[in-house]
């Protein structure tokens, strides 16, 4: 058993307190990982908050790591200790008819137990003050070192920087994935990215590798322009300049409306603009947001009648064991940008900081 710092979540709505923890060693098909660099993300937030019908308590939040493998359990062949890895909240364990598909990367392996917030065989590696502790997403990256299924783990380039390539463990991989993956842009094409937050400029930078010809970001907050300008909007604007649905001014600005929408805030009424902002005929709004628990889309029926398509995407469609290690290399190639969008490095006791710094949208 090891003993180390982690972040527990002992309860919603309040921050989270640095604790000492026992983590357990792996079992069988278990990867034990010192964790050397994590990022948030707005999903720990919302799971934080109480909102998410999920969420259990005490936990260990984080699913946005890097790290290096200290141990393995019986039967583990992809990995063993030394291997520099990212944890995977979506795995791919290739065998059951969702990684059998190429339409989908929704591995349905261990998802009942992760929803539970344990492991695979149903308990819980983590304790604190003698108390079970939950894990989160099958990853718990706040936590100097966890304990994951070897199907939930992705071997990478060992002289990949961890406190970089820790962000392709989602938000970079689920936008750019939902450009490339979802929509697959096409080169010419109009599109337009609602949210710039970490995964809009994700979103943007797909649009832009796959040779769009215009894209415009929208958000409220314009201290992001200047940033979604960097990694290849055209444009930006905000609701608020208008007097009109921001959709009616994107069909009137694009002769009809975008080729290609994408919804990164999780807003039902912004998924319902994107949507209506897309190219009668051919347009294609993407969800990439996640919406709180209970809520519904809506729309008049006859926006899809007329050739409109409403998508989804989760982890922008990559199937993550094969596709993490080579997201990894385009970095290393400097195909896709990783270093740009980290804007503060801070310790780990200060990490209630860097959620007041995501949610004042800095």
């Amino acid at each position: 058993v090891i003993k180390c710092k982690a972040a527990v979540a002992w309860e919603a709505g309040k921050p989270l307190s640095l604790e000492e923890v026992e983590v357990a060693p792996p079992k069988a098909h278990e990867v034990r990982i010192k964790i050397v660099a994590t990022a948030v993300c707005h999903t720990d937030a919302y799971t934080l908050s109480g909102a998410d019908p999920e969420g259990c308590f005490p936990v260990i939040l984080g699913h946005e790591g890097a790290g290096i493998v200290e141990s393995v359990g019986e039967g583990v062949t992809k990995v063993k200790p030394g291997d520099t890895v990212i944890p995977l909240y979506i795995p791919q364990c290739g065998e059951c008819k969702f990684c059998k598909n190429p339409k989908t990367n929704l591995c349905q392996k261990i998802r009942i137990t992760q929803g539970k917030g344990l492991m695979p065989d149903g308990t819980s590696r983590f304790t604190c003050k003698g108390k079970q502790i939950y894990h989160f997403m099958g990853t718990s990256t706040f936590s100097e070192y966890t304990v994951v299924a070897d199907i939930s783990v992705a071997k990478i380039d060992a002289a990949a920087p961890l406190d970089k390539v820790c962000l392709l463990g989602c938000g970079i991989s689920t936008g750019y994935g939902a450009a490339l993956n979802t929509a697959k842009v096409e080169r010419g094409s109009t599109c337009a990215v609602f949210g710039l937050g970490g995964v809009g400029l994700a979103v943007i930078m797909g649009c832009k590798i796959a040779g769009a010809s215009r894209i415009i970001g929208i958000d409220l907050n314009k201290d992001k322009y200047a940033k979604a300008k960097e990694f290849g909007a055209t444009e930006c604007i905000s609701p608020q300049d208008f007097k009109k649905p921001i959709q009616e001014v994107l069909v009137e600005m694009t002769d009809g409306g975008v080729d290609y929408s994408f919804e990164c805030i999780g807003n039902v009424g912004v998924m319902r603009a994107a949507l209506e902002a897309c190219h009668k005929g051919w347009g294609v709004s993407v969800i990439v947001g996640v919406a709180a628990a209970g809520q519904e889309i809506s729309t008049r029926p006859f926006q899809l009648v007329t050739g409109r398509t409403w998508k989804g995407t989760a982890f922008g469609g990559w199937k993550s064991v094969d596709n993490v290690p080579k997201l990894v290399t385009e970095y290393m190639s400097k195909k896709i940008k990783v270093d740009e969008f980290v804007t503060h490095t801070l310790p780990f006791d200060k990490i209630n900081e860097a959620f007041e710094l995501m949610h004042t949208g800095k």
